[in-house]
């Protein structure tokens, strides 16, 4: 595993243990994720040198995702989240980045089922 491929883990594993210990009553834990998470939109974003760039729309997706778990009427959309980013650091599945390759900026196909089956 590359330094690269550490680092990215890294957050995404902080971030986990930040949300499971918020939904275990550290209540700080989803606004430091937040905070973490929008850090990381500028460290990827100043280190591809755009913040178009596909890890930064997959980290300003899932901040805000976080942002509107802060509201607590829907809070409960923390659980998906948690379970998609415990995903990403066990099996290194991240079904937030294969959705956002589905954005039709992201991609020049024609939609089909079998393309998005695929992804």
């Amino acid at each position: 595993m590359n330094i690269f491929k550490n680092k990215i883990w890294l957050y995404w594993f902080v971030t986990d243990l930040l949300l499971i210990a918020d939904v275990g009553g550290w209540f700080y834990g989803l606004e430091v994720a937040l905070v973490l998470t929008i850090l990381q939109v500028f460290h990827f974003g100043f280190e591809q040198k755009s913040f178009l760039g596909f890890a930064v729309q997959v980290r300003i997706a899932y901040a805000l995702l976080l942002l509107i778990a802060v509201w607590p009427p829907f809070y409960w959309l923390l659980y998906p989240v948690i379970l998609g980013t415990t995903a990403m650091v066990l099996f290194d599945y991240c079904f937030l980045a294969r959705f956002m390759s589905l954005m039709p900026w992201n991609h020049n196909q024609k939609y089909s089922f079998r393309m998005v089956f695929q992804t």
